[in-house]
């Protein structure tokens, strides 16, 4: 085994990290330090340590010259179709990984030069090690690019400091033995503890002395890069030309680098027999250490570089990387190549290659010589980084437009986008206005397309903005004005957002029309799934983002991935569903934390705390109430107050506190309350009432119901709608009106009624009509997870004579991934199916089922599916 002097400490992190991989549990480290610190030593002694254990060994090594092509860095571990995400690749490769029954380590050299893709794919893998074998070691430069990386990543590291001076002396005595007293106290000194300036730079003392060392002012990087360059400078013409060569290519292929180059394959042989490449038996080319790629693409001349890109686009087969050739050969902007890029980007957007289309368009935009055309694709961008959740990207590509070159329809969008990601503070309603006037002005200017897009942009935002009449009716007038044929859906879904109670009637029939097209992109689906939800169509909501959730994990698409698992949590909160809503919104957290979706992470957390109350963890839920409502108050979002008022009256409910809910859920109802939220009247009435009958609040409750009964026949609304029957129910006593309804998509709201009239009916003695009615209630509540309410059924059954009452579910006492992967393997799906819709391994799938079987007494998948099969209740 080599011994590395000094680092006695990170060889022992590395070798606990191997010995967990060997047995049954994968790790990931990240290596980090300044350049030459000895990162490529710990990795090739992790290397060496892993084989020594019979531990398969992959290598990934980061190259600059790839670093604008997606998946680069990764191609030959598996290659990625065109519409593959990193986040579906990683799962691809972990299963691919971990396939074998056998630990499997995969070395990582530069990964800073790895290209974005590659990058995110072995990080969101790195995140997801748990039961599979496998271990990923990572090196790194330090930067501040990738002080950010770092940080998005959440990766452990392990940070590589200067030798101490003991360790370096001796590494330099090994290295250099016999130099001179002065001449060593000036390498020590130079080399600051860095292992490869010492290496290097001793090596060059001893063979030149205190000239090799000049001048003295240059960084240790540059220095070391100046050193190597030397060393090619020594080399024939021909084996410097084909090294350019090689290091300006984005790949590795040695017959492709010769052809490049023009030269004999035997030039490479002056530069293998100097230690400098090897060329393996796969005919692949690598250089011994980076710093020598980077030197010669710093020493090379611009003229050489274009010439040299063009040479390698004459001899690439893939058109991809002859165009990315070809883009770094043009001199200067290149209208007609930047076109060709951007139709480039434009194919690979609609292919779902979203990681392919930002590249190209990035250099679409280097390219471009019309100001106006370059602001339009840097606008394009900032929604491919949108699409993919990258908040930070937009960020910085909304700091480099030049806004005074923008056509008008670009200044609007460009308008938008900047106030929904830097200007947080104030409501979008104050700007709504100004946003329907540049929308009818690129719709007046002859650009519908853009006219579209930006009213779909601002429609939800709309249904969050607690709007003026004025302002409602102007954006209600400048959707319809948008030239959409009959069979586009996107109206219906921006008037939904827009005006849900307004358009409420005509436009959800219309939507309840389209969501039976079977021809409808995932997309479009989760955006029709919004406006369903913003009508109150919750059952409809839940089924069209499952839909959309399903295709768009399958694609990878995760950023917006992670705003349908949203909505299905959230239409499944408003159902009373926690068994279904907590996994999504907990998988909708993480999901919008990994892309940086602050306001979707937020919006998840708060569902996550509704479904806590309606389960009864109240705790919890009031914490999540309490941070949101700081963080929505930071953004001045306070229509979003009502959701938190939503949570805070659900859970004095689950505890009892009758008066306390009705006063936290009347606030939602009160124009001079900041939680007022019109919007959400329509989803909250029935927990409203409910806390009226339990606190003997009904004069209190009637102007309520008095004011939404115009609201419920204009918008028919069904989450108000059912609402109001069950207001009706407690303030007249009429129960049976209320169930003879058609509730079976609403089992949460059915069992509230079943609830209320069966302990009406005890309270007046009539024991044989109310147990069927608590008993199917208490059934339904504990089916939903809904627990305070199945207990105050179960307490009613018991006081009307009721002995044998079912114990509560053992579903409960499972952690919300691990309902979600019980529940999937009771539908019939495989460990590596599951994996695939979770972005886990099978393996990990696998570890989650052994620890959830005995928690709930089964042996079996078939046993696993009678207990949800016993537990379902509705829609």
């Amino acid at each position: 085994m080599t011994e590395i002097v000094g680092r006695g400490a990170e060889a022992g992190v590395l070798d606990a990290l191997l010995a967990e991989v060997a047995g049954r549990r994968g790790a990931t480290k990240v290596l980090r330090g300044e350049a030459g610190i000895g990162k490529s030593a710990l990795l090739e002694y992790a290397v060496e340590g892993a084989r020594r254990r019979g531990v398969r060994v992959l290598r990934v090594t980061g190259v600059p010259g790839e670093a604008r092509i997606p998946y680069a860095g990764i191609d030959h571990l598996v290659r990625a179709a065109a519409g593959t995400s990193p986040y579906r690749l990683a799962i691809d490769l972990l299963q691919q990984l971990g396939e074998p029954d056998e630990p499997v380590l995969l070395a990582v050299e530069d990964a800073h030069w790895l290209d974005d893709a590659s990058w995110q794919t072995l990080t969101f893998l790195g995140r997801r090690l748990e039961s599979d074998r496998i271990g990923l070691v990572l090196t790194v430069r330090d930067g501040e690019d990738v002080d950010r990386r770092l940080a998005a990543a959440g990766l452990p590291e392990l940070r590589l400091e200067p030798l101490a001076a003991a360790d370096a002396e001796t590494l330099l005595e090994r290295t250099a033995p016999g130099l001179v007293p002065a001449l060593r106290a000036r390498v020590l000194d130079e080399a600051a503890g860095n292992p490869l300036g010492l290496v290097e730079l001793g090596a060059a003392a001893a063979r030149s002395g205190g000239s090799a060392l000049l001048p003295s002012s240059i960084p240790l990087s540059t220095r070391l890069e100046r050193t190597f360059g030397g060393l090619v400078a020594e080399l024939p013409p021909d084996t410097q030309e084909l090294l350019l060569v090689a290091a300006l290519d984005d790949g590795g292929d040695f017959d492709e680098i010769v052809a490049a180059a023009a030269v004999p394959a035997e030039a490479v042989e002056a530069a293998v027999a100097a230690r400098l490449v090897t060329v393996d038996e796969a005919y692949e080319l690598r250089f011994r250490h980076p710093l020598l790629r980077s030197a010669l693409r710093q020493r090379a001349r611009p003229s050489d570089r274009r010439r040299v890109h063009a040479a390698l686009a004459g001899v690439v087969l893939s058109p991809q990387r002859r165009l990315w050739h070809r883009a770094s050969a043009a001199p200067g902007p290149d209208e007609a190549m930047a076109r060709e890029l951007f139709e480039v980007a434009l194919g690979a957007a609609q292919q779902n290659a979203v990681a392919v289309a930002l590249a190209a368009v990035g250099r679409a935009v280097r390219l471009s010589e019309d100001p106006a055309e370059r602001g339009s694709r840097q606008i394009w961008a900032c929604d491919l980084a949108h699409e993919q959740g990258d908040a930070e990207t937009v960020r910085r590509l909304l700091g480099e437009i030049d806004e005074t070159a923008l056509r008008p329809g670009d200044r609007a969008r460009l308008t938008w986008i900047r106030g929904f990601y830097l200007a947080p503070e104030g409501s979008a309603a104050d700007r709504l206005s100004t946003y329907a006037d540049l929308i009818e002005g690129m719709r007046l200017d002859g650009d519908p397309v853009t006219a579209v897009k930006a009213m779909s942009e601002i429609s939800l935002a709309a249904y969050y903005a607690n709007l003026t009449p004025s302002v409602r009716d102007r954006l209600v007038a400048v959707a319809r004005a948008l030239d959409l044929p009959d069979d586009d859906p996107r109206r219906t879904e921006i008037l939904l957002n827009v005006a849900p109670v307004q358009c409420g009637a005509a436009e959800l029939e219309r939507l309840r029309a389209f969501a039976n097209r079977v021809d409808l992109a995932p997309v479009r689906r989760f955006e029709m799934a919004i406006a369903a939800f913003s009508a109150g169509a919750l059952d409809l909501s839940r089924r069209l983002a499952l839909s959309a959730a399903a295709d768009l994990r399958a694609q990878g698409r995760i950023g917006t991935l992670t705003q349908a698992l949203s909505t299905a949590a959230s239409a499944s909160a408003g159902l009373g569903d926690t068994r279904a809503a907590l996994p999504l919104a907990a998988e909708c957290v993480a999901l919008a934390t990994e892309t940086g979706q602050r306001s979707w992470a937020l919006g998840g957390s708060l569902v996550a705390g509704l479904a806590e109350a309606l389960r009864g963890d109240t705790d919890a839920a009031r914490a999540r109430a309490d941070a949101a409502e700081q963080a929505l108050h930071a953004v001045g979002r306070l229509p979003m107050l009502a959701l938190v008022q939503r949570i805070r009256g659900v859970a004095a409910l689950a505890e009892g506190r009758a008066s306390d809910a009705f006063g936290q859920l009347l606030r939602i109802y009160d124009p001079a309350d900041s939680a007022w939220f019109p919007n959400y009247q329509l989803l909250t009435l029935g927990h409203l009432a409910e806390a009226a009958v339990l606190a003997g609040l009904p004069d209190e409750l009637r102007p309520v119901v008095t004011d939404l009964e115009p609201i419920a026949e204009q918008s028919q609304s069904p989450a108000l709608q059912v609402g109001l029957a069950y207001a009706r129910a407690v303030l007249t006593g009429n129960y049976d009106e209320a169930l003879a309804e058609d509730l079976a998509a609403w089992p949460f709201d059915r069992a509230q009624l079943q609830l209320t009239y069966g302990a009406t009916l005890r309270r007046q003695f009539r024991v044989t009509d109310c147990r069927p009615l608590l008993r199917a209630a208490a059934g339904t509540f504990e089916a939903l997870g809904a627990t305070p309410w199945a207990e105050r059924a179960r307490a009613e059954l018991r006081a009307a004579g009721e002995a044998r009452i079912r114990p509560p579910s053992a579903l409960a006492t499972l952690s919300p991934q691990e309902q979600q992967i019980a529940r999937l393997a009771a539908d019939g799906l495989s460990n590596r199916e599951i994996g695939a819709r979770l972005f886990l391994s099978p393996r990990t799938v696998s570890t989650h089922l052994y620890r959830v079987y005995p928690k709930l007494n089964v042996t079996s998948r078939g046993e696993l599916a009678r207990i949800f099969t016993s537990s379902d209740v509705g829609g």
